[in-house]
């Protein structure tokens, strides 16, 4: 496997072996000991899979508590993946990464916790699955915004009234008001 550094070092880019012939094609998607030496310490509690249609943007997700690692990878369609740094005390903080992840580049993103997480769906549908460090904590789950102008995201998003969003991810909050909270909470 191939790790890829991006502009916030803790995220990363893994781009696994992929061996294929006319029958087909295997792909390991994770090894414990691979990813320890490539620096990624993850013991995995939760397996996600999730099914969208075009124009679906969920997040920007995050707890507060029970914050979670994630690895994720999309088996079937294209999207845009997104991550902003929560870490208050990170030189990166409120900065994102964003990366295409599509079933024919079979790129993985690992997520580390403390970062809210988000994708929009760009092919006709998009089956996105990945692993996480922690339990899903509804009680402690909050969304930011999609755009919020502090953090500045480019979704590459022409025509805003064809997004599907969730009344949660509509209702998200600004990244301020998410930056008061980690302060408090911390």
């Amino acid at each position: 496997m191939k790790i890829i550094e991006t502009r916030i070092p803790d995220v990363k880019i893994i781009e696994p072996k992929v061996f294929g012939d006319e029958r087909g094609f295997f792909m390991e998607t994770w090894n414990e000991k691979a990813f320890r030496e490539a620096g990624i310490n993850a013991t995995f509690v939760q397996d996600n899979h999730s099914r969208s249609v075009k124009n679906t943007l969920r997040g920007l997700h995050y707890q507060v508590k029970q914050p979670q690692g994630k690895l994720v990878r999309v088996t079937r369609g294209e999207v845009l993946d997104v991550v902003v740094d929560l870490r208050l005390e990170s030189p990166t903080f409120g900065r994102w990464v964003g990366e295409y992840l599509s079933e024919d580049n079979n790129l993985m993103l690992w997520v580390p916790p403390r970062f809210a997480h988000g994708f929009l769906v760009v092919s006709d549908e998009a089956d996105f699955q990945y692993k996480c460090t922690d339990f899903y904590a509804p009680e402690y789950e909050r969304s930011i915004v999609w755009d919020d102008p502090d953090i500045s995201i480019e979704w590459g998003v022409s025509e805003v009234d064809k997004l599907r969003l969730s009344a949660k991810d509509m209702m998200g909050q600004s990244f301020d008001a998410a930056k008061t909270e980690l302060l408090i909470s911390s």
